[in-house]
């Protein structure tokens, strides 16, 4: 992509690579995750026709829009902080669950390569919603991993203009 700037400027950058990427859970970065999938929102859409129009030419309106869950997966380590939250959203052994801090939002942020910020996806009020950890086979020699599935509510996706201004500095 070539930016539109004025003499010595003028420098070529190139696409984000998706394996280099940051997990942050309220602005605290979390976990060394392997893969992110799932961002996708979708915009539902009616046709109207307006009663003064002569045309008879029907126009799209928006109505809804709708989030796809996101999942994270990531190496198994010994850390449960972040676990806690999942398991806020489900039921213990004797009780319903807890809620506590159940939405939250979280920001996934594609590190160019000298591993500076670049676009950031915010993704707002994330629930857990599911728990998978892969199959243990003994004779595979692969790490353990675990996903989380996380409903969303919203997104955002931004790039911070100082962080831009580094990468056109270079």
């Amino acid at each position: 992509m070539l930016i539109n700037l004025p003499g010595s400027l003028k420098k070529y950058i190139g696409p984000l690579k998706s394996f280099r990427f940051l997990v942050e859970v309220d602005g605290d970065a979390v976990g060394a995750f392997t893969q992110f999938s799932g961002i996708r929102m979708e915009v539902q859409t009616i046709q109207v026709r307006s009663g003064s129009d002569l045309r008879g030419v029907q126009e799209i309106v928006p109505v809804m829009t709708r989030f796809d869950p996101v999942t994270l997966t990531k190496g198994v380590i010994g850390d449960n902080a972040f676990l806690d939250w999942i398991f806020a959203a489900a039921a213990s052994t004797h009780t319903g669950p807890t809620g506590v801090n159940l939405f939250r939002t979280i920001n996934v942020i594609a590190l160019d390569d000298a591993g500076r910020r670049g676009v950031i996806w915010s993704l707002k009020d994330a629930m857990p919603i599911r728990y998978e950890l892969s199959p243990m086979d003994s004779s595979r020699s692969e790490v353990l991993s675990e996903s989380v599935t996380f409903a969303v509510h919203g997104m955002e996706r931004t790039v911070s203009p100082l962080s831009f201004l580094t990468m056109l500095e270079g």
